[in-house]
This record gives structure tokens, sequence and C-alpha cells, in this order.
């Protein structure tokens, strides 16, 4: 244990932000660099080694958070960076993207604030990369087996790491012109700065692991090249088909699925745009769609100078407190504040977009809404409420449906999909075809960072399995578990 009264002694701290005025003129991280490390061992010194560690079950990658609060608490960086990694390939990801189910799980959380998880899990990393302690960890020797994984997202990253470590020989395709998925390009820079992947490809890229960019697999490469040309095939492609909005005026111009807006903001960051192709500079913004992704696209509005930023939500806004439906240790669903959300604009819940009208030259200028209750199960618009607000541009930020099968993948792997439209997969994560696997969200559906990372290692376990006869890789979780689903 690590200070046997912390959890009573001292108070949850977590980390200092910077001014909105001086971050909304830049896309730094928001958070106040070096903020963190000062206050980190006491904070995880409140962890109450409680016996059995809920906070294990709230995990899906199952981090060993006792043990490595414990070494936190001494300063041991070292030894808590050796257990972080020891669960989780990412964990410069998680500590930064992750909601921490595993704080909703802490035992201390029953009746109290709960132990700060996720702001020690990144300052170990932080600390482990400052200290030099992530170092490359090339395999011993080769298995003379291929494998490619189909996308390189948090999940495809996690698989190509694992087998590359069991010595197989990987090569990561990705359709974009850089290694990272939505990490890459749905991540706004004020979230995660790029170069905690960057730093992460190097260390793949020196343990053997192969990238091919610019590579769309069903475009550029037939599955079936593919399949000759390595011993198994991880699709990990995500689940990237937006919801849309079918409702009147939505072909009108200045209307964008969030993806086609946030990755613009991304590669003016990478050098690629002097200014993005779709900005809301001066312009009155609407995001529809209540989650993070439309959070990230009120943050980015706001840094672009936006004119007015409202963010439209269809469900009631959540509780600030435990529902009764949703008890210690679920994930429970809360009013969050974000630090986008901190920077500005407008938030309206239990409101529907009936249409949108443009001007003469078919640019959308306003959008109806009007009031929604959900009675019985079904959503009922509430006469009179109807309103008009400005709206110049527009984000649909209202989740993704499945895996993008435009492109021939599933067509031409043969895959099987289950009845959500994601690609089926047995406990092993194989799909139906021989030596073809599956992990992340292209087989769970729309998921978090968490769980694709914890997908991407369970998946690596089973393709080394299939090529071996037997793996020694971890398997934190199987598809079909849906105990620690949030």
């Amino acid at each position: 244990m690590a200070d046997p009264k912390g959890f009573l002694t001292t108070p949850r701290e977590t980390a200092c932000s910077r001014p909105v005025a001086e971050r909304l003129k830049d896309w730094n991280e928001v958070y106040v660099p070096g903020s963190l490390l000062p206050i980190i061992s006491k904070q995880a010194g409140r962890c109450m080694d409680c016996g059995i560690p809920f906070c294990h079950n709230g995990c899906p990658l199952g981090n060993l958070i006792p043990e490595w609060n414990d070494f936190a608490y001494r300063e041991d960086w070292t030894a808590a960076a050796e257990r972080l990694h020891a669960t989780n390939n990412f964990p410069e990801f998680t500590g930064r993207l992750c909601p921490a189910p595993c704080e909703s799980a802490c035992v201390l959380g029953i009746n109290q604030p709960a132990v700060t998880i996720k702001n020690v899990e990144v300052s170990i990393i932080d600390q482990a990369w400052d200290n030099g302690d992530v170092t490359p960890q090339p395999p011993d020797r080769l298995s003379g087996k291929t494998v490619a994984v189909i996308g390189s997202g948090p999940a495809g990253l996690a698989a190509a790491q694992q087998l590359t470590r069991a010595g197989h020989t990987v090569a990561v395709y990705e359709r974009a012109d850089r290694i990272g998925g939505l990490l890459r390009y749905g991540i706004p820079e004020f979230k995660m700065e790029k170069v905690h992947i960057n730093r992460r490809i190097e260390q793949m890229r020196a343990e053997g692991t192969k990238f091919r960019t610019g590579v769309e697999v069903g475009r550029d490469i037939p599955a079936d090249g593919l399949r000759r040309r390595y011993d198994a095939v991880v699709i990990a492609a995500g689940a990237t088909v937006s919801r849309d909005l079918p409702v009147p005026g939505r072909d009108l111009g200045g209307i964008h699925f969030a993806m086609e807006y946030l990755p613009l903001s991304n590669k003016v960051q990478e050098g690629d745009f002097v200014a993005p192709p779709i900005t809301a500079e001066g312009k009155h913004v609407v995001v529809i769609g209540g989650g993070d992704t439309g959070a990230d696209c009120v943050g980015t509005a706001h840094r672009q100078g936006a004119a007015s930023v409202t963010q439209l939500e269809i469900m009631p806004r959540p509780s600030e407190d435990r529902a009764a439906g949703q008890p210690w240790p679920t994930f429970p669903m809360l009013y969050k504040v974000t630090s986008a959300h901190e920077e500005g604009g407008e938030r309206i819940y239990s409101v529907s977009t009936t249409h949108f009208e443009g001007d003469e030259n078919g640019n959308v200028q306003s959008l109806h809404l009007v009031e929604v209750d959900f009675i019985e199960g079904k959503l009922t618009q509430k006469a009179g409420t109807e309103r008009v607000i400005p709206a110049q541009l527009v984000t649909l930020a209202m989740g993704f449906t499945g895996t993008d099968q435009a492109n021939g993948l599933v067509e031409q792997f043969g895959v099987e999909l289950d009845a959500r439209g994601n690609v089926a997969r047995d406990a092993s994560y194989a799909t139906n075809v021989d030596g073809v696997f599956v992990a992340g969200d292209a087989g769970r559906g729309q998921s978090l960072i968490v769980w694709a990372i914890a997908e991407g290692r369970a998946a690596a376990r089973g393709v080394d399995r299939f090529l071996t006869g037997a793996s020694t890789l971890p398997y934190p979780v199987k598809p079909t578990d849906r105990s620690l689903m949030v």
C-alpha cells in the first residue's frame, strides 16, 4: 500500500489547465506543462490498496493500477512504467484521451472523489519518456511468419507491436498519408500533441514493424493479394462510416461530417495547409452531437475564431451525480464539462434538427430545431417549441455506424458481419475466413481507445496461436465479454 492514510488526509487534485485566453491562441495541449509532477506522488498515495481492486474490472486493459500507484507514490518511475507497460502499449494515449472508467470503479469513489488514476498514468509515462526508460524491444529471434495489419489506429498499432515483439514480421497498411488513424486526424492537437504518436512509431520501427502509408486495401491492393503475401491478416480498419442526418437542406454547402472537418485542422498543424479548407472563422457554428467528437469540433471552432458555437444534443442533459440505474462500480453517464466547453459556446439538450435553410448561393445560413421528449421509448416533438438559430457551418458528430464497405475490403475478404454490421469474430478474434482476424472498432463497433488497445493486444494473441500453435502474449479480454462494456 502507498500511504495508509492518504485517502483520508489528501484531497483529490487534478492537472492545471492553461487560461482560456492563452490556450485559444495556439494548438498546444490545454494543460500546464509539468503541473502534475509536483502533486502526483501524493495523489497516487490516495490509492487504498482495497484488496479487491474494482479499478481492474473497470479498465478493459486490466491495468495493474494499485501496483503502479504504489511505485509512483515512492517516485520509482522506472518500476511504475514497467508495470504500466505490462498491460498497456500506449499509456500516453489513454492517459490523455480515455474517459477513465477505472476511476468510476475506484472503491474510494463510493463516498469520496476517486483516485486520479488517469493523471497518475500519464505522469508515469511522461516521466518514462523523459528519463529514457522507453526503448525499443525487438524480438530475440524471428518466427519466419508474416502478418499484415490493416489500419494504424490504436487497435492496429497495439496488435502490430505485440506481434512484432513475438517475432513475426509485421507490416501495417494505412490509407491515410500518415500513421495513427483517428489518433492522428480525429483527435485535435489540443487534446493530444502528435509528438506522442511520432515517437511511438519510431519505437515500433526500431523493433522491426514496417509501415505502408497511402495504401487502401481493397482498392490499391486486392484482399486476395494480401492473403497470398502474408500468413495472417488483422483487420483494424475502425468504424469510420459517419451517421448522417437526412433532413431537408442537408445538401447545402457548409454542412460537413465531423471527420471531414477535424482532420483538416490537424493537417494545418502537420504543415500540409496554411489555412484549413473548411474553417469556422467568423461563422456561426452549430455542432450536432453531444459526445467527445462534438466537443472536439467545439474546441476546434473556438481556435479558428468562430463568431459563435452551439452544440446540440437530442438526449436530455445527464445528471451530475450517478443515476439510480447506474450504481458504483458501473461507468455512469454524467454531465461533463470538457476543456472545449470551458472555452465558451452554448449547449442545448433535448432538441432535434428539423431542417436547414440556405442563401441564394446554396450555403447553409440557419438551422430549425424543436424540443423533444422520450415518451415510452419514442422520440416525440413538443408542440410550440420550434425555433431557428444561425448556422453558417454545421458539423455532424453523431457517431459512427460501422466499417467502411465502399472500398471493397469486407466483400473481397469474404468476412461475415454480425447483426450490428460489424465484422463477426470468435473468442480468438478470428473471422470466418481462415487466417483473417479483426480487432477494435471494426469488430466491436464505435468504442473507447482503451477498448481498441485491449482488443489489439488480445487479437495479437489469437494470431500468434494461429501461426505457432501457442502463445505467451497476454489475453486481456474476449470479444464476447460484455461485463466491462462502457
